[in-house]
């Protein structure tokens, strides 16, 4: 259970075996928010400057049209970077705890307690880890749009990355300026938590374990807080347990695509969806180059989006199959699972309290996998690209 709750905290997923609030002492609830925040900003930073040292990998007149694209970053001063991601994170975390803390005081609770409960629910907000301590669980307040909305700004705002908030702050009233990164990471957030509102919204409206019961500004706001929450927050307002297979399986397909790059979120990132989206668009229209918002996709770029996407969906489709042959539960259930588990969302159907040991070392891999591995892989991938001296005769195969 240690190290389950360990690794979860640390690789900001959120999933949990025991119940958070009564089995952890104060002690405990501490060092998870230290591993949260230590994870959270260890991510930014890292996958920030793996960017960077990929950008320097380029050839000039490569890194020429990459800077002009990614104008967000300064490649000149690691430190500077770290400094502004320390900064953002510190600033924003400190105004949503203010926020929170108002917001628990209005629920009566002492100073102190409320002081606590704001500080803890910020940084987990915004580092995407999703663990509570609320002796009743967020669940209690189902229908607080106070309460949600700045649970949801933090998830956003740690979700999205670093470059794009920075390229924001620098450009926000030029959008027509925005590079691509931005423009993809922006739109498609919004488009699929909109999707995902109104999946959850017309899946869910009746189910009485759920929103069934609920008046509609309840249903509208537990809607949009679970769309919000798989992109990689792992809250909950309701029981995710109780959820139909529709929503569970609509659940998966957000948990796997995640948030931002050089963000806490997981998952295979909206850039690398979107981009594989535009790559088929341009296929089916019979275009010979993948374009996106009037610009040109780089082939070496599509390659990476798939090499990712197929790894990921790897990655997954083996524990899975690991899983369901000594798991006793619904396939789809095992699958969110463990999509949660390598998207670090922390959003659970119960079953990771349930399983046997040897099913939660599983996860355990998989959220190691899916925190490091996805980042790590597209780094890779780019910094080793390389011109073959020989070229073979080129043939093309039958596809479908």
């Amino acid at each position: 259970m240690a190290l389950f709750t360990a690794t979860s905290a640390f690789c900001v997923t959120g999933l949990v075996v025991v119940d958070t609030p009564t089995y952890w002492s104060p002690f405990g609830h501490g060092v998870m928010l230290l591993l949260a925040q230590a994870g959270g900003i260890g991510i930014m930073t890292g996958a920030t400057l793996l960017g960077l040292l990929v950008t320097r990998q380029l050839r000039l007149k490569s890194r020429l049209l990459a800077q002009s694209e990614m104008k967000s970053l300064d490649l000149g001063d690691v430190r500077t970077v770290l400094r502004l991601v320390l900064a953002v994170t510190l600033v924003t975390e400190a105004i949503l705890a203010l926020c929170l803390t108002l917001r628990f005081l209005g629920y009566g609770m002492p100073l102190g307690q409320a002081l606590w409960q704001g500080l803890f629910h910020s940084v987990m907000a915004y580092v995407n880890a999703g663990f509570s301590t609320l002796p009743e669980g967020l669940a209690a307040h189902s229908g607080d749009w106070l309460l949600g909305i700045p649970l949801m700004i933090g998830v956003i705002l740690g979700g999205i990355g670093f470059p794009v908030l920075l390229e924001l702050r620098r450009e926000w009233r030029r959008p027509q300026g925005w590079s691509i990164h931005t423009k993809l990471t922006l739109w498609g957030s919004l488009g699929l938590t909109l999707i995902g509102m109104a999946a959850i919204l017309l899946f869910e409206w009746t189910n009485p374990a759920t929103l069934g019961k609920a008046g509609l500004s309840e249903k509208l706001l537990g809607a949009l807080f679970h769309s919000v929450m798989t992109r990689s927050g792992g809250f909950n307002l309701h029981d995710t347990a109780a959820m139909g297979a529709d929503s569970t399986l609509i659940s998966s397909a957000l948990m796997l695509i995640g948030g931002g790059s050089a963000s806490t979120a997981g998952g295979i990132r909206i850039t690398t969806f979107l981009l594989l989206g535009f790559v088929v668009l341009s296929e089916i229209r019979g275009q010979t180059d993948s374009v996106a918002f009037r610009r040109r996709i780089c082939p070496n770029v599509q390659r990476q989006a798939v090499a990712v996407a197929l790894t990921a969906v790897g990655a997954v489709s083996l524990a899975l199959l690991v899983l369901a042959s000594f798991v006793d539960a619904p396939v789809e259930k095992i699958m969110f699972e463990v999509i949660s588990a390598f998207a670090t969302v922390g959003l659970s159907t119960g079953l990771s309290a349930s399983m046997p040991p040897g099913g939660q070392l599983v996860l355990v891999i998989m959220m190691y996998v899916g925190r490091v591995g996805t980042v790590s892989l597209a780094t890779a991938l780019a910094t080793r690209m390389r011109h073959s001296p020989i070229r073979y005769p080129e043939e093309k195969p039958i596809v479908g």
